[in-house]
């Protein structure tokens, strides 16, 4: 077993130095998928439990931009009060529990991204904000692309075809994974310039 693995890795080093861009590209795309799947387990846990809370009943609907095709106000995050099966939005738990699985998730994958994917040696610090400028910018332009696919998903797999919360369970894996195959896209160019390598003097 040792011997295999040992074999994987010098073929994985051999590839790394003839392809360097694709290698980068490829462990990049691994990692990416890897911490997509630890959000996708965590979320459900902390919705569960902030749905328990007083917090589900509040309403978080800001950012208005416009309407909604139906003539209803449009907002960048719009989770309405009450719970998903009873016809609100989830409510400030929701949000909580979409914001923490997210955070604890870009936390994991910036060291990942840093150490592993871009062998990054430049400063730490800058890197760091310049990843939660990146994260929050992302977060708002996904926020308002959710707007035009979440609530029809949820309707369909929820109501349409009656499949309840088993529906709204699939609709959570559904629109994280959208979610993350937007940023997946535009974090690649970004890690690129804020994960430099420096020369070793």
């Amino acid at each position: 077993m040792k011997q295999q693995t040992k074999g994987l890795i010098g073929l994985w080093n051999s590839y790394s130095k003839k392809h360097p861009g694709i290698a980068q590209f490829l462990m990049f795309f691994l990692l990416s998928n890897g911490v997509t799947v630890l959000q996708i387990v965590v979320m459900p846990m902390f919705k569960s439990m902030l749905a328990k809370t007083s917090l589900i009943d509040a309403s978080f609907q800001i950012l208005h931009l416009g309407s909604n095709f139906d003539g209803t106000p449009y907002y960048v995050f719009d989770y309405a009060a009450g719970a998903l099966s009873a016809g609100g939005g989830g409510g400030l738990a929701y949000f909580i529990a979409v914001q923490v699985a997210i955070g604890i998730a870009q936390v994991i994958n910036f060291f990942l991204q840093r150490n592993i994917t871009f062998k990054s040696n430049s400063n730490i610090w800058q890197a760091a904000f310049w990843y939660v400028i990146a994260y929050l910018i992302i977060s708002v332009g996904a926020a308002a692309a959710q707007g035009l696919y979440k609530a029809p998903i949820y309707n369909l797999l929820m109501n349409t075809w009656g499949m309840g919360s088993s529906g709204e369970t699939t609709a959570d894996v559904i629109t994280m994974i959208i979610n993350s195959a937007i940023s997946f896209w535009v974090f690649f160019p970004i890690f690129k310039v804020i994960f430099k390598q420096k020369p070793v003097e």
